[in-house]
């Protein structure tokens, strides 16, 4: 029987700060990440996005790069994640060399790839090397490669349940046997096709997201990363590690319902979350928060307020989305959201559900206020993505 796994350390970047300490400020405080267009190259700047509020630049700076590095802002804010999370689990470079590394994205290298494109058609200006970054796996591996290396590199691209798959993966191995300690997470930068690829949905809105709201007219894409160090019980405690929460339970469910919309009755959602409880052996009553997926569109809040109702009945626990915050950070959410409830957990509180305001009949009445001085000891964390690929991660409080 495979002991638990132990999350040890954690690290963030996105639209509401770089690291755990700017990001719980922004979240007890009710600040919102999302702003008018600032540091992407696009055309139309009418769009509302959770950008990092660093341009690549200054990010190389800080990690200590050249400026004419050929490196997408995927890997650069991946970096910065991954490094703050085996700083908390006081493990540095040489550990990487004894660990895979897991990473989700889908943008990958899109924002090189962008700009490649506009210079080739002066054929003076070419940079072979933007298209040899294209691609998901060379940003993981720009990552891997900063650090020295891993065991292996891998990636995962399921849009937006990536990161979450990529905890999922990770806690795998781990049961397994084949890792005692693992790097988790993802990792994606805006890109303007990326961008307009969702507004060609039309689930782009223009005002800011309200999820579960009656009004609520689609999502406000955002950029990040986040990353966890995984660890078997055995191998944690045999190096005197601090567990920040353990990774008691998770699950993954494909509906196949439809190329981008939910099903109405949840159904994938419902098989994910179940699965998570059903792992961690603890009924649906125990839960003490839900951090939906709750991107702000009509139909996913629909589809995951009926899967909300079918595991925990009309008293479910209290839920919020914190994509006010940051935005649809789509391939990163899972994890970068993972933080925000190991934040939780550890200091107390329930994140606000921002601009909420009318009650939709269709959806829960997600915490609309911040709420502290709370105990939670077991927070079920949502990503779903499209093609019906849904997961949940269940947190437990270590003890």
């Amino acid at each position: 029987m495979p002991g638990r796994i132990f999350i040890t350390g954690s690290g963030v970047v996105s639209a509401i700060g770089t690291g755990r300490a700017e990001t719980l400020a922004s979240l007890r405080e009710g600040r919102s990440g999302i702003a008018p267009v600032r540091y992407l190259e696009t055309a139309d700047r009418g769009f509302l996005l959770g950008e990092v509020r660093q341009t690549d630049g200054q990010l190389k700076e800080r990690l200590g790069l050249k400026a004419d590095a050929v490196i997408s802002r995927t890997s650069l804010l991946g970096i910065v994640a991954l490094q703050e999370a085996l700083s908390e689990a006081g493990l540095g470079r040489d550990a990487c060399a004894a660990m895979p590394l897991i990473s989700g994205t889908t943008v990958g290298g899109m924002d090189q790839s962008e700009r490649y494109y506009r210079e080739f058609l002066s054929p003076e200006h070419q940079h072979d090397g933007y298209i040899a970054i294209h691609d998901c796996g060379a940003s993981t591996d720009a990552i891997a490669d900063y650090f020295g290396g891993f065991t292996f590199a891998t990636t995962l691209s399921t849009a937006c349940s990536s990161a979450a798959n990529a905890v999922i993966l990770g806690a795998n191995l781990i049961r397994a046997g084949r890792a005692e300690r693992v790097a988790v997470g993802g990792s994606e930068s805006l890109s303007d096709f990326h961008l307009h690829g969702f507004d060609s949905l039309m689930i782009v809105d223009r005002q800011l997201c309200r999820p579960f709201d009656r009004t609520r007219a689609g999502l406000n894409l955002g950029e990040g990363a986040a990353f966890l160090i995984l660890e078997s019980e055995e191998a944690a405690l045999q190096r005197g590690a601090s567990p920040l929460a353990v990774l008691s339970g998770y699950g993954n469910a494909c509906d196949a319902f439809h190329q981008t919309a939910s099903s109405e009755n949840g159904e994938g959602p419902f098989r994910a979350m179940r699965q998570a409880l059903t792992m961690a052996g603890i009924p649906a009553s125990a839960v003490s928060y839900v951090n939906a997926h709750g991107t702000g569109t009509p139909n996913n809040d629909a589809s995951e307020s009926e899967a909300i109702r079918r595991v925990f009945g009309q008293a479910y626990p209290p839920v919020s989305s914190t994509k006010g915050f940051t935005g649809h950070t789509t391939s990163a959410s899972g994890s970068i959201e993972a933080v925000f409830c190991l934040l939780a957990m550890r200091y107390g509180f329930l994140p606000a559900n921002l601009n909420w305001r009318e009650p939709d009949p269709a959806c829960i009445v997600p915490v609309t206020e911040l709420r502290t001085g709370v105990r939670l000891d077991h927070v079920l964390c949502n990503a779903f993505g499209f093609g019906g690929n849904d997961s949940s991660l269940l947190f437990s409080r270590f003890a």
